[in-house]
């Protein structure tokens, strides 16, 4: 029996996690579920999946979580420094789906028991690629991707020498604006681009994909993960996202992995690897399909991929204060305090005044040196609001 954990279980890859763990609970041991503000899911799911403990990181819930769990057995905890706890009970595998920043401890924290961390939170890499990577390789444990683009290429590259790899592309939808006129865009609403044409995933992440900072993450990561420099890393929009990366061999050989757009997929494939189970996913019928759809990606409406290729060319702090400013922006622009098209100008002002400080460069990163960058650049990119040039 597997023992697992799941942070960020109230979300949209921890439901569809849960769905699968549901589907053959006589081959899991829950240990924790962790969310954040959604106690009666997390309550239930705790309940239904007999998990150890569930948390939430909401520390002023902890007596509504309490309450939901009363009488089940199921013990409850909350608050930052709960999360990070609940990540030091051993498992065997454990998927990292908190959104943001926050995702980070717990990770690293999990990786300590020398197992699979399914990693859903692109801000692990983004921020700490590195640190991240060398605290698997000193407990013996195994990153395995749930990104959609990143599982795609992991499986492409299975059997694979990376030495005979020339690129690796990753699919992008495009978002919800896609089709919009450029000049347009500065009107969109948070609810504008909080809707997404393939994918059914949570507000944020949604707004991401359409300003493409999600797809400017992806490609960070890839560079973090494949070990594959920056002039080998690119994107495509594909608006049927059925292809979700491609990889270029120096043969001349390109391999596309195509599947539709379930998050199971990706989820199931490292909850089973290196087995392939039956999911309960759609099968593509390519008659029907018919026919598949590509194009660059136009750099004025999609600014955050030159920002991520010049973040990924410099390295250091760079990544972590590229999503720390993210976060940030994306914040304002829910709030209603600058535009959809202010917020890549934003990440730049970030990162220029970062930059001019001669604090980014650094050949080994800390954990104490990202969190330190992390709140520098949050508070940068909040206040005072820049707007416009």
């Amino acid at each position: 029996m597997k023992r697992i954990s799941v942070f960020g279980a109230t979300g949209s890859i921890g439901q569809n996690t849960l769905d699968l763990i549901a589907r053959a609970p006589e081959d899991y041991d829950v240990v924790a579920l962790t969310g954040a503000s959604n106690i009666d899911r997390l309550a239930a799911d705790a309940i239904r999946l007999g998990a150890d403990i569930a948390v939430t990181a909401d520390g002023d819930r902890l007596g509504q979580l309490r309450e939901a769990l009363a009488g089940s057995g199921v013990e409850a905890a909350a608050g930052a420094g709960a999360v990070i706890e609940a990540a030091d009970r051993p498992t065997d595998w454990c998927m990292s789906a908190i959104v943001g920043a926050a995702g980070l401890q717990p990770g690293l924290r999990a990786l300590r028991h020398g197992g699979t961390l399914a990693l859903a939170n692109k801000e692990s890499l983004v921020c700490a690629g590195p640190l991240l990577m060398a605290e698997a390789a000193r407990h013996g444990a195994r990153v395995l991707p749930v990104d959609s683009e990143h599982s795609a290429v992991f499986q492409a590259l299975a059997g694979e020498d990376m030495a005979a790899v020339e690129q690796i592309v990753i699919t992008a939808s495009g978002g919800g604006l896609r089709d919009w006129p450029l000049e347009r865009l500065a009107q969109a609403t948070p609810e504008d681009a909080g809707t997404h044409p393939n994918w059914d995933m949570g507000q944020r992440i949604t707004i991401d994909s359409a300003s493409m900072f999600n797809k400017a993450m992806e490609l960070i990561e890839t560079k973090e993960y494949f070990g594959m420099p920056p002039g080998g890393i690119d994107t495509v929009v594909h608006p049927q996202s059925l292809v979700h990366a491609l990889v270029q061999f120096r043969d001349g050989a390109l391999m596309a992995h195509l599947g539709a757009p379930d998050m199971r997929h990706a989820i199931g494939y490292a909850l089973h690897w290196p087995d392939r189970r039956d999911l309960p996913v759609e099968r593509l019928n390519l008659a029907q399909v018919a026919r598949l759809d590509f194009a660059a990606p136009d750099p004025a409406r999609y600014p955050a991929l030159d920002i991520a290729r010049a973040v990924m060319a410099g390295g250091g702090l760079r990544g972590a204060v590229f999503n720390a400013a993210k976060e940030a922006a994306l914040d304002l622009f829910m709030d209603r305090q600058i535009a959809f098209t202010d917020m890549a100008p934003q990440v730049a002002r970030t990162l220029d005044a970062l930059e001019g400080r001669g604090c980014l460069d650094a050949d080994t990163i800390t954990l104490d040196m990202v969190l330190q960058i992390d709140r520098e650049a949050r508070d940068l990119t909040r206040g005072p609001v820049c707007v416009g040039d």
